[in-house]
Order: structure tokens, then C-alpha cells, then sequence
């Protein structure tokens, strides 16, 4: 089976990190989230895998390679401008031909998997299988009214005022009929080619569109707290391995990776959580739900629930929690002359503050 995985998002929600980083190569659990997402297309049985990349286009095809190490091919489609969802599949329409095939976002990830909803549609064959879930603020997503058998009704993007709860989550089975509406349709109102848009030209001319409902953990990760819940339920299925070193004075607990060439010296390392290859852990607690990349410095801090991404140096006694440290990024103590806190802090970043 075919599928089209939507990757290249500029990740305006994610700034700053996206100034370095393109949004599906954010690590998770130390893995880019597009491995997460090929891997849970492979388990649906995609083997045949186009990612349509914009501006990051040489750093995502050198991160992800040819797709052999994941069991799948992976081919790569330049889309100039993110004009929507339905205008990358018209441009990928020469791979795609006439099959049936699977349109994952790039920037959702389903741990859980969706395989017995995927077997089902390609057992029924709808023209067009939904997935979809109860949200607690439907506005940011494309939204369906969906009958007691699950057929859809109507599906509108972003609506202001929504009619129902039910937010269609980034994975969507299509087959062919799905083209024609696409080249019947026009632009909205904010320039883009709506998915949602060629999905309710089809249901307005008869053909079948259905709706399961998933019941497992999902997140699209366009914001600084959905990629740290995510990265808290990635680790949850951690498989603990030492491949570094763990000195005599320092404490493992739960399911900890210290990955090869990292050092745990004087800490305790609590888990579920990932030290990176080539990274010193010292005089540290490190909590659950922590990821620190490769090549880190973590000295004299209680760190928890939080990402240090690769390069990147920690050392403050306060400790830090819910946080989300960039690539070779320093957060350190002040001297002690200084009179205040002392910042650089670069553009659409955040910095919490304990008051005195």
C-alpha cells in the first residue's frame, strides 16, 4: 500500500526551535517524530512511502535516507509553498496514480497505533476513511458531524463555532475518487486547497465517507507542551538498556536507556528517561519523563518531565521541569555578583520565572 506523509510544515508553534530544526524532525524519546510516523505507517502496511517536504527538503531526505532501515521506500516531493493538505496530494498525484493510499501528517503521532481501523477500511473501501476523536477545543481542527453508523455527515475546517467535539486526527484513508473532488474544488478563504474541502464535495455527491472513532493516545505536535506529552507517553514504552558508563555513587530506577559513550556519574536517574549518547550526567536527579539528547552537559540540576536537545549545557541548583531545552543551548547559574537574572533570549521563546 501507498502512502503520503505531509512534512513540511514550518512549525510556526514551535519557535524557536524550528528556526534550526524542521517540526517532524523534533525529537522524541531521542528519535525524530517522522521515524515514529513511518514506523506506524509500515505497521498499517504501507511499504511504499512518499514524504512531501518543503523548505527542509536536503535536511529531512539526509535524516531519513532511502527508508531501507525501517523496512519501507521512502521517496521525497518538493511542495514550493504549504498551499493544503489536498494541494500536496494533487502534486503527488504521478506517485499516487489510481491506488488507494494513506495521508499522514507528519507532525501527528499515534503510539497506540490505528491498524484495526486502517484493516477495516481497506476491507470496506470507502471513498474516503476518517479518524477522529473527542477534543476538548475542536477549533483548531477539521471537524465532523458523524451519524450513529459512522457515516459523515459534514466535515468543516477550523470552524469558530463548532457543531460537534469530534476532531479528524492526521491519518486518512483515500482512494482515487478523492482527485476529482480535489480538481472541483476552489481555494479558501486563507489561499489553501482544504482536505476537508474534497471530502465534502464527495459527500455531497453520494460517495461513502466513514468515521472511527480512536481510542489511543494521540498528539499533533504544533506545540512546546504537546511535544513534551508526547515524549512522556513515548518513554512509557521504553525498553530499559546501559550501554554507557554508570559510576558506583549513582542510583537507576524504572525503565532508563543510557545510550553508548554517555556517562551517569555522582546522579540518580529515575525513569522512564533517555540519556544520549556522549552526554555527562553529574551530580544530577534526572525524574521521569525526561529525554536528554547526545552530546549534553547536565551538572548539579533536578530535571524532570522535560527535552535537552543535542549540544546543549544545564547546570542550575533550582532544577527544571516542564521545560524544553534547544540545541546547544547553555542555562547556567549567574555569578554571584550579579544583581539580577542576566538573559539571551532569542526570538518567540518563552521564559518562566520563580519570583523572589
Amino acid at each position: 500500500m501507498k502512502a503520503l506523509v505531509l512534512a513540511g510544515g514550518s512549525g510556526v508553534r514551535l519557535r524557536p526551535f524550528t528556526y534550526s530544526t524542521p517540526k517532524a524532525l523534533i525529537p522524541l524519546a531521542n528519535k525524530p517524530a517522522l521515524e515514529y510516523v513511518v514506523a506506524h505507517l509500515r505497521e498499517l502496511g504501507a511499504r511504499d512511502i512518499c514524504l512531501v517536504v518543503g523548505d527542509w527538503a536536503d535536511t529531512i531526505s539526509e535524516a531519513m535516507g532511502d527508508g531501507s532501515r525501517f523496512g519501507v521506500r521512502l521517496t521525497y516531493l518538493r511542495q514550493e509553498r504549504p498551499l493544503g493538505l489536498a494541494h500536496a496530494v494533487r502534486t503527488a498525484r504521478p506517485f499516487l496514480r489510481d491506488d488507494d493510499f494513506l495521508l499522514h501528517l507528519g507532525d501527528n503521532v499515534f503510539p497506540d497505533g490505528a491498524a484495526s481501523i486502517v484493516e477495516e477500511y481497506r476491507r470496506t473501501r470507502p471513498a474516503t476513511g476518517l479518524v477522529v476523536q473527542q477534543v476538548a477545543d475542536p477549533r483548531a481542527y477539521g471537524v465532523a458531524e458523524v451519524a450513529a453508523d459512522g457515516a459523515v455527515l459534514r466535515v468543516v475546517e477550523k470552524p469558530a463555532q463548532p457543531r460537534t467535539d469530534l476532531a479528524v486526527l492526521g491519518l486518512y484513508y483515500l482512494t482515487a475518487a478523492v482527485h476529482e473532488a480535489i480538481g472541483a474544488i476552489a481555494p479558501s478563504l486563507r489561499g489553501e486547497l482544504e482536505i476537508t474541502d474534497a471530502i465534502q464535495w464527495l459527500i455531497d455527491r453520494g460517495h461513502t465517507v466513514e468515521a472511527r472513532r480512536y481510542s489511543g493516545f494521540w498528539k499533533d505536535i504544533g506545540r512546546s507542551d504537546d511535544v513534551l506529552a508526547c515524549n512522556r507517553r513515548l518513554l512509557d514504552d521504553l525498553v530499559p538498556a546501559v550501554d554507557g558508563h554508570i559510576d558506583a555513587a549513582s542510583e537507576i530506577r524504572g525503565p532508563v536507556v543510557v545510550e553508548p559513550g554517555a556517562r551517569v556519574v555522582r546522579s540518580r536517574v529515575h525513569g522512564p528517561a533517555i540519556i544520549g549518547a556522549g552526554t555527562l550526567i553529574e551530580d544530577c536527579l534526572i525524574g521521569p519523563g525526561t529525554s536528554v539528547g547526545r552530546d549534553c552537559t547536565v551538572r548539579a540540576t533536578h530535571l524532570s518531565d522535560s527535552i535537552v536537545l543535542q549540544g546543549a549545557q544545564v547546570h542550575t541548583p533550582r532544577g527544571l521541569y516542564g521545560s524544553l531545552v534547544g540545541r546547544y543551548a547553555t542555562v547556567g547559574p549567574a555569578e554571584p555578583d550579579e544583581p539580577a537574572h542576566r538573559l539571551v533570549v532569542g526570538d518567540h521563546a518563552r521564559v518562566e520565572i520563580i519570583a523572589a
